[in-house]
């Protein structure tokens, strides 16, 4: 999951952004409010992590603003404010969940994953596919019982083409997802990655959908 972090504490940002890589996120970190609705504009995020009190821009004017441009992915406020009537003018300006500083970093991965599977339709940690058993909080993948080793970008990519499965995903969004700034890509990344997911879960799981992208056929029952 890439994520925008909106924090501007340098020392919190920094560890921020650090122990939620360390959990498998990509994390992109700004520290002024002025700049977030463009950046979000330019970049495919799956959620945004969003102080209040921002030099620029404060963080509930972000939030009216996200909303009014339609970004319907989650957005969780992290903030030292812990008052009743902030949290409802939070709420109601469209914030999916409050986390108060300071906080635990397992446990905003938690709440991070909860407003993903909102967003997904799904109400559980584990998605199973064919013969797959997928646990999103523990990354980990099962292929007919048996444990498969993924690499944190390998799983990344598997996760996205399955939460949009029967859709084409393009190399593009993939790129998005998995890598962050300042990282070097390379440019058949994506498909080597590919490549290593068919090789250790099946040739057939992943579909090629040439000059557009890759996808995974939808499964009866899945979510729209």
């Amino acid at each position: 999951m890439r994520i925008l972090l909106v924090e501007d504490d340098p020392q919190l940002g920094r560890a921020t952004q650090l122990g939620l890589d360390q959990l498998g996120y990509t994390v992109d970190w700004l520290q002024r409010g002025d700049s977030v609705v463009t950046t979000v504009l330019q970049h495919d995020y799956e959620a945004i992590l969003l102080d209040l009190s921002l030099p620029g821009m404060d963080g509930m004017q972000i939030l009216r603003q996200l909303r009014q441009r339609d970004y319907h992915h989650p957005v969780l406020v992290i903030t030292a404010r812990d008052q009743i009537p902030d949290r409802i003018a939070g709420l109601d300006a469209g914030a999916d969940d409050f986390v108060i500083k300071p906080f635990d970093l397992d446990e905003l991965s938690a709440r991070l994953r909860a407003a993903s599977r909102r967003v997904h339709g799904r109400i559980q940690e584990l998605i199973r596919y064919a013969g797959l058993l997928i646990d999103v909080s523990a990354r980990s993948v099962q292929l007919d019982g048996q444990p498969v080793a993924l690499t944190a970008k390998e799983f990344s990519v598997l996760l996205m083409l399955i939460e949009h499965q029967g859709q084409i995903v393009s190399r593009e969004q993939l790129e998005s997802t998995v890598y962050g700034w300042g990282e070097e890509v390379e440019s058949n990344a994506i498909q080597v990655h590919i490549h290593h997911l068919r090789k250790k879960l099946g040739k057939s799981l992943i579909r090629t959908v040439h000059a557009v992208g890759y996808m995974m056929d939808k499964l009866p029952g899945a979510p729209s």
